[in-house]
C-alpha cells in the first residue's frame, strides 16, 4: 500500500493517506462545488493527522453529520469525517491537496449531492 503525503496551500494542516488512488468523486453540493474538492474515501486507520486537531477548523452544515476539515490561514479544505452509509467511520480526503496523484489520470465519479 502507498503513503501520500497532503496538506493545505500553505502547510499548517498536513497529513498522510495510505492507499491507491485511481478515481476520485466530485459531488455538486453547495459546499463540494464551491470548494472544487475530488474526493476519495477511506478508513479513519489509513489516515493520518500530521496537525495537532487544534489547528484544523471545522465547518458544519445542512444536517451537522459530515465534519469538513479546514485550514483556517489559508482556507483550503483538506478532509471530512463522518459515518458511512454502512455504518462505519469514514475520511473523506481531498485528492486535489496530495501533490503526488495526478489528478488528471483519475477516473471521475459524479455525485448529485444538490437533490439531498
Amino acid at each position: 500500500m502507498t503513503t501520500h503525503t497532503g496538506s493545505c496551500h500553505c502547510g499548517k494542516v498536513a497529513f498522510e493517506v495510505d492507499g491507491s488512488f485511481g478515481g476520485a468523486l466530485v459531488c455538486n453540493c453547495s459546499y463540494c462545488r464551491r470548494a472544487g474538492h475530488m474526493l476519495a474515501f477511506t478508513t479513519p486507520e489509513h489516515f493520518r493527522l500530521k496537525t495537532p486537531q487544534k489547528d484544523v477548523s471545522t465547518y458544519l452544515f445542512n444536517t451537522q453529520t459530515i465534519n469538513h476539515y479546514f485550514c483556517a490561514n489559508c482556507g483550503i479544505s483538506t478532509h471530512g469525517g463522518g459515518v458511512a452509509p454502512d455504518g462505519k467511520q469514514m475520511v473523506a480526503v481531498n485528492l486535489r491537496c496530495v501533490t503526488d496523484i495526478d489528478l488528471d489520470t483519475l477516473e471521475i465519479q459524479t455525485f448529485d449531492g444538490a437533490k439531498l
